[in-house]
């Protein structure tokens, strides 16, 4: 009996408190295919709030740039599009990188994400250029990459100098044992800094996360791949 108590309590610890963090990103993906059809319902989003929370903040941070271009990383099923939307007013295009094949089925399909591009694809590495967005979001995704360190690397290495970071931190009581996957509050500054960014701003966003602005600076070292980007195509396709 305590044998079977203990692997019950490890088989909870991981798949409900860890949602399967510590079984690689191929295992966590298959969860959230499996539960793509009941996912809005479980986080029971309100529009009204995702608008003032995400969407205003977003597009004032690229308000002033035609044709700016912002990416959502493990974009599920379009939040920040769909946080977006009837809120920009430029001619910004959205980028929705997505590993779930449910999930962007079902974002693909959702009237508020028309005119955005959907591909599939890991948050690290990601299947772009150096220096192609002005903006890189990703909300909820940093705690189930293998490497949280190197993903951040990886969203500043296609941001352009000078663009913006919008990211999250686990801090919920469920969080220190999602080892080595989450960052105490008060150190999350720090990793973005390390990652290459300043200008880091940590914010209280919900119970069980914290929101980071970050910039990736003017002079941060470039690519020779930077010059791939001159003439972008985003195309569709399965992640590897």
């Amino acid at each position: 009996m305590i044998i079977v108590a203990a692997m019950l309590g490890l088989a909870y610890w991981e798949l409900i408190v860890c949602e399967g963090a510590h079984l690689g990103k191929h295992f966590v993906v298959w969860l959230y295919d499996l539960t793509a059809s009941h996912y809005e319902r479980i986080k029971g989003f309100d529009p009204d709030w995702e608008r003032r929370s995400l969407g205003e903040p977003l597009s004032s941070s690229v308000g002033g740039l035609r044709g700016a271009r912002l990416l959502d990383v493990g974009a599920g099923t379009g939040r920040a599009t769909r946080a977006l939307h009837n809120v920009i007013r430029n001619e910004t295009s959205i980028v929705n990188a997505e590993p779930s094949w449910k999930m962007l089925s079902l974002g693909r399909r959702h009237p508020a994400t028309a005119g955005s591009t959907w591909v599939q694809a890991w948050a690290d590495p990601l299947p772009f250029a150096d220096s192609s967005f002005d903006i890189v979001v990703s909300l909820e995704v940093l705690e189930f990459t293998p490497d949280p360190r190197a993903t951040l690397a990886e969203f500043a290495r296609v941001l352009r100098p000078g663009a913006w970071l919008l990211v999250t931190n686990r801090i919920g009581s469920n969080a220190p044992w999602i080892f080595r996957r989450t960052f105490r509050r008060d150190a999350f500054g720090g990793v973005l800094e390390s990652a290459g960014f300043g200008e880091v701003e940590v914010f209280p966003w919900q119970v069980e996360y914290d929101l980071a602005w970050a910039r990736k600076p003017l002079s941060y070292p470039s690519s020779t791949r930077e010059a791939e980007y001159a003439n972008p195509t985003f195309q569709e396709g399965r992640a590897s």
